[in-house]
């Protein structure tokens, strides 16, 4: 056989890793934004889709939901993670962006509590339960992309070697001394 027989078609041009890291970047920001877009307008999620018999009940109401979404990202990992293992990168972060759409449409389009009652603050619930699992599945996925895209001599093999140099970056950022102005 020859090389040419390996050769991707003329057509199917491989991106380049720029466009390949702006892409995944993009989509990553607003994979987030769409989350944490949340925790900034928990007052008013408070006020409109929970009880508003007690402003503070509500309030916390809302901002533990905020917190459970939190807590399905780890099996959103799990299962998204091994989904885009079979099925490939970008299968898996068009699943996770499109779970992400769904809990932000879910969000968008939700009627309030006066209109609902009850039902309001679940199904709010049930999105941001949407949201965290897709925003677990995404982090791994588009890591291991953007790994996978670089030259064979430096990719990164391990997931957990990726978080490790993150979080190391992010203790040695922390750790630095900052300077003490003086005010007078």
């Amino acid at each position: 056989m020859t090389a040419e027989a390996f050769a991707p078609p003329a057509g199917h041009a491989r991106p380049t890793l720029t466009r390949v890291i702006v892409a995944a970047s993009i989509g990553n920001a607003l994979e987030w934004f769409d989350f944490l877009v949340y925790g900034y307008f928990a007052v008013t999620i408070s006020k409109v889709f929970f009880p508003s018999g007690n402003e503070t009940a509500s309030l916390l109401l809302a901002l533990g939901t905020f917190g459970a979404s939190y807590l399905v990202r780890p099996l959103g990992a799990i299962v998204i993670g091994a989904y885009t293992d079979r099925a490939g990168r970008k299968a898996g972060l068009t699943l996770s962006i499109l779970l992400m759409v769904i809990g932000t449409t879910m969000t968008a389009l939700m009627p309030g509590y006066a209109t609902i009652g009850l039902a309001a603050p679940i199904l709010i619930l049930v999105a941001r339960l949407v949201q965290g699992f897709s925003v677990g599945g995404e982090f791994g996925s588009a890591v291991t992309f953007l790994a996978e895209q670089g030259r064979v001599g430096i990719r990164v093999r391990d997931r957990a070697d990726e978080h490790l140099v993150a979080e190391a970056a992010g203790r040695i950022k922390l750790a630095r001394p900052v300077p003490v102005r003086d005010l007078d």
